[in-house]
């Protein structure tokens, strides 16, 4: 009978052992650090970014002096368990073109816990601004969710939405909205299947368009390394990069002032 209860408490401790080795990453989530693998160019070398409040932390990419200010406020939610810094070098991009684009740190790094957050994040920057708003991911889903709530209320906070290697969840109905959308796949991705990617353009905007980056992965929209049951890249996650911010800007420029 020892043995047994001696068995079963090893088993026990194992067990909790295992729980706590699993959840940990989880809970205690890596520090919020503005720099971090986020230059892209010499340009992004001058934008300023800083950690500030609105609904909870934010990096803020502001435009360096002497660029104008193009009055559009771009807006990123992060993939799932992803932080922020590691979209920081698309905000500083966009910032050095003389756009204001912020990136929301979530509790334990999942929008799922707080989709409203661009709420907030257009009250205190958004003035006097087109917002664009970009997910990756699971903060793609999030963000189709938080607009798809806001236009079941007649309400459209944004002129544009980008999701990246994203789709709408079953349900949501976007068809109607008013405002574009331009849909970002990775050609190599094996974590946002092909086809729940094509198929997501159906709940979309009309006229939304689909652009598959060449050669890239899931893990390249940011720069956090290789993801479990990612695809092999046939390129750089630079040459990536440039491709996806081509399209963003593109986009951007399309929409109506």
């Amino acid at each position: 009978m020892r043995a047994v209860r001696r068995i079963l408490g090893i088993l026990v401790v194992l067990a909790i052992g295992f729980g706590v080795g699993w959840a940990w990453p989880i809970i205690v989530r890596p520090p919020l650090v503005v720099g971090q693998d986020a230059i892209s160019s010499a340009a992004t070398t001058k934008v300023q970014v800083k950690i500030e409040n609105a609904g909870g932390r934010v990096l803020v990419a502001r435009p360096p002096s002497g660029v104008a200010e193009q009055q559009t406020l771009v807006i990123i939610y992060p993939g799932g368990l992803v932080r922020p810094q590691a979209y920081e070098w698309l905000a500083r991009r966009e910032a050095a073109l003389g756009r204001l684009a912020v990136i929301p740190e979530f509790s334990f790094d999942l929008a799922v816990l707080d989709s409203g957050r661009a709420d907030a994040l257009i009250a205190k920057y958004g003035a006097g601004r087109k917002v664009v708003l970009i997910g990756h991911s699971l903060g793609g889903a999030m963000a189709a969710q938080y607009l798809s709530d806001k236009a079941k209320q007649g309400q459209y906070p944004v002129a544009g939405l980008i999701l990246m290697a994203a789709y709408p969840a079953d349900g949501i109905d976007l068809t109607g909205a008013k405002f574009a959308a331009l849909s970002l796949r990775a050609e190599n991705d094996t974590v946002a299947a092909e086809a729940k990617v094509e198929g997501g353009l159906k709940q979309l905007p009309k006229g939304t368009r689909l652009e598959v980056v060449d050669g890239a992965v899931h893990a390249f929209f940011g720069r956090y390394g290789p993801q479990a049951g990612d695809g092999v890249p046939t390129v750089t996650r630079e040459a990536a990069q440039t491709q996806i911010g081509a399209y963003v800007d593109d986009f951007i420029a399309s929409l109506p002032s």
